[in-house]
């Protein structure tokens, strides 16, 4: 940007979108839209686009199902972890903590297969197809494994997490 469109205040002449000046005369709000995103060649915004044009959808984020299902039917990637990990909630509400939180970690699990097995996955592709399923059954084994140990009773143990705790609380 010129030194002298720096220095100059907002409503003075010849600043872009204010409509006075030869460089915005007759312009219309989708011209100056292409202006703000750094299109026009001799000079270029700070400021981000008012429409964005270039966001691409994840890769595999097309619908689950034909454009003419219902919505629910379109989503039915998402919608079974969901439903899975709501009924390990509700497992867990049911005072059955260990087990409804192997369930929720299931389901993450389940999210991560469903993003590498199916080629669209609806609204369940958030990033690229590498990380989502890097994402979820990470954190579903994560899930899992703490549920696995949680006290009392752990269903499973792990001898050098006993000599890491006790190294550290002395």
């Amino acid at each position: 940007m010129p030194a002298e469109a720096e220095s100059r205040e907002p409503g003075t002449p010849g600043m872009p979108g204010d409509g006075s000046g030869d460089s915005g005369a007759g312009r219309s709000a989708g011209q100056d839209a292409g202006q703000d995103a750094g299109q026009d060649a001799g000079r270029s915004s700070r400021r981000p686009p008012r429409v964005t044009r270039d966001t691409a959808r994840p890769e595999g984020g097309g619908r689950a199902a034909p454009g003419d299902a219902p919505a629910p039917a379109r989503q039915w990637p998402l919608l079974a972890v969901l439903g899975a990990t709501g009924l390990g909630l509700l497992i867990v509400a049911f005072d059955a903590f260990r087990v409804g939180t192997i369930v929720i970690g299931l389901a993450m699990i389940g999210g991560a297969v469903l993003r590498w097995a199916l080629p669209d996955v609806g609204m369940l592709a958030v990033r690229s197809r590498f990380t989502d399923m890097f994402t979820y059954g990470g954190l579903g084994a994560v899930i899992v494994l703490l549920a696995l140990m949680a006290q009392p009773h752990a269903w499973l143990k792990l001898p050098f997490l006993d000599d890491v705790l006790h190294f550290t609380v002395q």
